[in-house]
């Protein structure tokens, strides 16, 4: 781990990936700063899921290279966690909720204690104290989320990447944990990486939304929000500064203009 705090959370470097002869990413190259968030948007068939598997070890790119705190990426590194869509199927119905977040704590080898301990708190930090003795199946899709991202945050990681992690819940459900998101990382200093199909979630979490497109994809644009740190799901959603980026998400996303990473 790196105290260095001018040293980026993530790097990507002339990144690309193709299977066989279909590229799908060419030439992308950002950085992640240390407690930032974030977002990566770009129309279906985009290639976000590919440079989310690339991004995190899952998948080696063909080109290029990825870097985690200065260090090139091979798998999944110790100070990064993954958050995926489909938390029913991540979540082991057969254990509590308390033994799903402990589960990969126990694969690293943590001594019991100090897992109960990390449990506890991921599980007090995503508001659910009292449920680390409840089955996944007694718990609504909203709070099945929560215990996917308490696992995450058990394993005290310095990123955490999800792909699509609110896409199965009502809108209700959503805006509740994009607040939680934004909560824990200021209160943890955690950087985030979000890849998101939603230009609307994109631009109310982002400090930075990274808009890709073409054929192959490349980075049409890295869109500063300009928006507070603080951020509230009604204000924030009403003022010209969200509504002029959303617009140019928008419109980057279509197609109607293409500038330079910024």
């Amino acid at each position: 781990m790196t105290n260095d705090r001018s040293t980026p959370a993530l790097e990507a470097r002339d990144l690309g990936h193709s299977y066989g002869d279909h590229e799908v990413l060419r030439g992308l190259n950002f950085t992640i700063a240390q407690g930032e968030l974030m977002c990566i948007v770009g129309p279906s068939g985009a290639g976000k899921t590919t440079l989310l598997n690339c991004l995190t070890g899952l998948r080696r790119p063909s080109a290029g290279a990825v870097l985690f705190e200065n260090q090139p990426i091979v798998g999944t590194p110790r100070g990064m966690a993954v958050v995926f869509q489909d938390y029913s199927r991540s979540l082991m119905p057969w254990l509590r909720v308390e033994d799903n977040v402990m589960l990969p704590l126990r694969s690293a080898g943590i001594p019991k204690d100090q897992r109960r301990q990390q449990a506890a708190e991921a599980l007090a930090e995503v508001g659910l104290s009292d449920a680390g003795r409840k089955y996944p199946w007694q718990l609504s899709g909203g709070m099945q989320q929560r215990v996917a991202i308490a696992r995450a945050l058990a394993f005290r990681p310095r990123l955490v990447v999800m792909d699509e992690p609110f896409a199965s819940v009502d809108a209700q459900t959503r805006a509740d944990l994009e607040d939680l998101t934004l909560r824990v990382r200021d209160h943890l200093g955690i950087t985030f990486l979000v890849v998101t199909h939603d230009i609307d979630e994109a631009v109310y979490l982002s400090d930075r939304v990274l808009a890709l497109g073409g054929k192959p994809s490349t980075i049409k644009a890295i869109v500063r929000t300009g928006l507070p740190r603080e951020r509230d799901q009604l204000t924030t959603k009403r003022t010209k500064q969200f509504a002029e980026v959303r617009s140019e998400i928008y419109q980057l996303i279509r197609g109607a203009s293409v500038t330079e990473p910024r």
